[in-house]
């Protein structure tokens, strides 16, 4: 495990402002960021691949048998809302890091809300361009409200991000209980219908909101050739079908779960690495405990969660109710990844792996980017256009040849190089100035 430490206050202010350097980065943080990166491909990929229900309901696309069931309920447990937590958790830890070194200096705020900006108009780009499940404009968003709160004690951030556990809870349950309505007031009308009384308005409205709901989720082998036609047509095809997406996508509002969960994570990023944690400062004992207890709370409640999800063959309103418990069990399976890790940097075990991720990590943007590019041209008209051609269980051949590429590509990389190539960019645009790229 690296012990690098932050610069003094002192010698912050006395130089112009720049980018970290390598023997000031925290390698238990780098090593985090990258194993998140790598695990969020685990479930970004499926909406690369196929119909968009696929994500949550595979009866719709790719599979729901065998291998292809098990491995939707697999990810379920130990990844689906667990990387991007913990990757929430790294970029919650990392505003601490850059405001505390930027603290005192009269541009301080600038460089981090200028570096926030430009992280926004890079997913932009990226939604239309590449992936519109993309992470960098909701991560941009949020992180322009964390500054305010970079001074507050842990205890403070933790009761905010308590707070809005408990807001996502309830607005995950009102939304499966006006679903659980809006099905049944669907099924009456129909029934209804079939008796040939006349529907009222009301009834009309439900009937097709109903049918809607029925028609998204589990749609005709005609909707799936049209959905298919679309991604794998021509680059402008691509585009306008992704653009389609992210307008829906970016159409609601800010307080919604979607975007409070990412903030939750945050401020928790923030409060851990102000204890010590998420920087590796604990024993490897304390890391060892942590793993045990977030694997004994957040394993066997996501494992019944997905159980009752899979028995439900995936009705959406259990899925609705699931929600109340997803941010603790999938924060406890995050803590539970967070002890592994940290544990293996405490004892350097498996160093060779550890190293390797960390170099991901250092990484992220470029590798993140490079997930879409490759992922984009595998599976849309871009190149090969197999969306829709697979199994699910196939498409991990896909995760499994990138992650062997990006551990073995980062490491040397940075033999050479200060950044990655999309890293260099960001902070050259941060700091106004085009940053040294080459080592030595």
């Amino acid at each position: 495990m690296s012990d690098n430490t932050q610069p003094a206050a002192t010698e912050i202010l006395s130089e112009n402002p720049r980018p970290v350097g390598n023997a000031e980065r925290l390698t238990p943080v780098d090593t985090l960021r990258g194993f998140a990166l790598l695990g969020i491909l685990l479930m970004n990929i499926v909406a690369f691949a196929f119909y968009h229900e696929a994500y949550d309901n595979p009866t719709s696309a790719g599979g729901a048998s065998g291998i292809n069931l098990w491995l939707w309920f697999f990810l379920h447990v130990v990844a689906e809302g667990k990387m991007r937590c913990l990757f929430s958790l790294v970029f919650g830890a990392s505003a601490i890091l850059l405001t505390s070194r930027l603290d005192g200096r009269p541009d301080g705020a600038d460089i981090y809300y200028r570096r926030t900006l430009w992280l926004l108009l890079f997913g932009i780009a990226h939604s239309f361009l590449l992936w519109q499940g993309e992470i960098l404009y909701p991560y941009a968003i949020c992180g322009f409200a964390l500054y305010p709160f970079r001074k507050m004690k842990p205890r403070g951030l933790i009761a905010i991000a308590a707070a809005l556990f408990v807001y996502c809870g309830a607005f995950y349950s009102i939304q499966a209980w006006q679903m659980r309505s809006k099905i049944d007031d669907g099924k009456a009308a129909v029934a209804k219908a079939a008796r040939g009384e006349k529907l009222s308005e009301e009834d009309t409205d439900a009937r097709i909101e109903w049918e809607k709901m029925v028609k998204d989720r589990n749609p005709s082998v005609a909707a799936l050739a049209k959905d298919t036609a679309e991604w794998q047509g021509n680059p402008w095809r691509v585009i306008k079908a992704r653009g389609d997406v992210v307008l829906r996508w970016c159409s609601i509002p800010w307080y919604h779960a979607w975007n409070m969960d990412i903030l939750s994570m945050m401020l928790l990023g923030m409060a851990l690495m102000k204890l010590g944690i998420l920087g590796g400062g604990k024993s490897a004992g304390f890391y060892g405990v942590l793993t045990a207890v977030g694997y004994g709370v957040g394993l066997p409640l996501h494992a019944a969660n997905g159980w009752a999800i899979v028995q439900s063959n995936f009705d959406p309103v259990t899925q609705g109710y699931a929600g109340a418990v997803y941010d603790v069990g999938r924060f406890a399976v995050a803590c539970g990844h967070v002890g592994v890790l940290l544990w293996l940097c405490r004892t350097g075990r498996l160093r060779w792996l550890t190293d390797r991720l960390a170099a991901v990590g250092q990484m992220a943007l470029t590798n993140y980017l490079t997930h879409s590019v490759v992922c984009a041209f595998i599976f849309t008209g871009y190149g090969f256009g197999l969306y829709g051609r697979l199994e699910r269980y196939q498409i991990y051949y896909v995760v499994l040849g990138l992650w062997i590429f990006q551990l073995i590509v980062s490491p040397i990389w940075l033999q050479r190089f200060r950044f990655g190539p999309a890293e260099w960019c960001w902070r050259s645009l941060t700091y106004w100035k085009k940053q040294p790229m080459r080592l030595g």
